[in-house]
């Protein structure tokens, strides 16, 4: 898929804590694609997550995404705020026969996950709940153990183009809408808050790759518009090679500066992890917009 139209990216922080350099790097990333086209930049608090979510954070990412030259357009909307949009979606959902409850363990969907399923990917929900029948669903009812709720998928094939990943196409598993726990489940906001938003661009993190199949089929099934232009970027490594983390020492923007670098000399380095600049180069975001493209970035450093 691409767009011709208005760019309109987007950044969608977890107030779950201070925001690494990784989160950091695809911020600046998102902002510089969108901005560098001449198109709106949103945020959007992705504070669903009722038990890792703390308001303490919002205002400190906030922040922190101020100090490195990031600005957007409006204000930032809050996932904890649309649960009548998430609502209305289960609804389309549910009144199509997709739906399903599921009253698997996680100890159980590892189990059943981890055999073989033809050519679903690995890890996989098979199905184990799908197919209950009306006595069956009663007394799993009738064991007080909360259902979450997952789609019925039926195993459909999705195709994708991806700006630094190329084609990317598989199937999609009964995957889940509404936790056991009563909270929406990320793919179902993202998917309906993207075309809320009406976002023609998402750049986020290589990891959120397998989950873009399970959006599609969303957007298709709620009939919205999906993003015409997708980026998964590469994590940001420590010098181990594994997926930037606390242990690999000063990971956060305060904790840069707190051992005297600058906040040009940290944005610099960012950068320059993935090919933009020189490593060593101190600047701002909006010093690249001039000469930004996908086709200038390189693998994760």
């Amino acid at each position: 898929m691409s767009g011709t139209g208005p760019v309109r990216g987007r950044y969608a922080p977890s107030p779950t804590g201070q925001l690494h350099l990784g989160n950091l790097r695809t911020a600046i990333l998102a902002w510089l694609s969108a901005r560098a086209a001449g198109g709106e930049f949103v945020l959007r608090i992705e504070d669903l997550d009722s038990g890792r979510s703390r308001e303490k954070w919002v205002e400190v990412q906030l922040g922190e995404l101020r100090q490195i030259g990031i600005d957007w357009d409006g204000d930032p909307v809050r996932q904890s705020g649309r649960h009548g949009l998430y609502s209305e979606a289960i609804g389309i959902l549910r009144a199509k026969g997709l739906v399903y409850d599921c009253f698997c363990t996680r100890a159980e969907i590892r189990e059943a996950a981890s055999a073989p399923h033809g050519d679903l990917p690995e890890g996989a929900y098979p199905g184990t709940c799908r197919d209950l029948t009306a006595s069956q669903l009663r007394d799993r009812l009738a064991e007080d153990r909360p259902p979450a709720l997952r789609v019925r998928a039926e195993a459909a094939t999705y195709e994708f183009e991806d700006v630094l990943c190329g084609t990317v196409g598989g199937r999609v598993d009964d995957f889940v809408v509404r936790r056991n726990d009563g909270d929406f489940a990320y793919n179902l906001a993202v998917a309906a808050d993207d075309a809320d938003q009406q976002v023609t661009e998402v750049v986020r993190g290589a990891d959120l790759l397998e989950t873009t199949g399970r959006q599609l089929w969303l957007y298709r099934q709620l009939g919205l518009t999906p993003p015409s232009r997708w980026v998964h970027v590469p994590l940001m490594l420590g010098q181990d090679g594994a997926r930037l983390a606390k242990r690999h020492g000063a990971v956060t923007l305060e904790e840069r500066l707190a051992r005297g670098e600058t906040i040009a000399g940290v944005v610099g380095e960012l950068a320059g992890s993935v090919g933009l600049v020189p490593e060593d180069s101190r600047l701002m975001p909006a010093d690249l917009l001039a000469g930004f493209g996908w086709q200038s970035i390189r693998g994760s450093g």
